[in-house]
């Protein structure tokens, strides 16, 4: 397998268009999910959320290219997988630093729990499940909507007066 050209360009196994396209969707599907947190003035937003789909997807592609690159050569087996789980420990620390106390409660778990959904939908991406990354960012932002609706109008009208938050 020839892994350069005359450009200094690297051959993959995805062709490059594919992978361009794959980046491109992660972008959109991170948008859609860092949108919503955005509105809502979430400490990480839009430019974050994008930035760990696209991120994710990088990661995962690379990985892969690397599995059809060098395949399994005697005692070492390239394993994708590693990767993968390299990339969800790597959001789910960057999610775990958006979560702090305040007084009595906690903040930023919603916020750290679309990171960690946009590293998946990237993953998703990646590996071609367009379908499903795309549903997977809608429903979070359906989620994310609805139930802070819900979250605001009825649970904190039922709420004892000494749990509520002062605004």
């Amino acid at each position: 397998m020839e892994v350069g050209n005359s450009f200094g360009l690297v051959d993959t196994y995805l062709p490059q268009h594919i992978i361009a396209i794959r980046l491109v969707l992660a972008s959109i599907f991170g948008a859609i999910i860092g949108f919503e947190r955005e509105a809502h003035s979430a400490g990480a937003g839009l430019r974050t959320h994008i930035l760990i789909s696209v991120a994710a997807t990088l990661f995962t592609i690379l990985a892969f290219e690397i599995f059809h690159t060098i395949g399994p050569q005697g005692d070492t087996r390239a394993d994708p997988i590693r990767a993968v789980e390299a990339v969800t420990a790597g959001i789910a620390f960057l999610g775990a630093g958006a979560i702090f106390r305040s007084g009595g409660g906690i903040q930023g778990l919603t916020t750290g729990a679309g990171m960690w959904l946009a590293g998946a939908v990237g993953v998703a991406t990646a590996l071609g499940h367009y379908y499903v990354a795309g549903g997977a960012a809608l429903l979070a932002v359906m989620v994310m909507a609805s139930l802070r609706f819900f979250a605001h109008q009825v649970v904190r009208r039922t709420a004892p007066e000494t749990a509520r938050k002062e605004p």
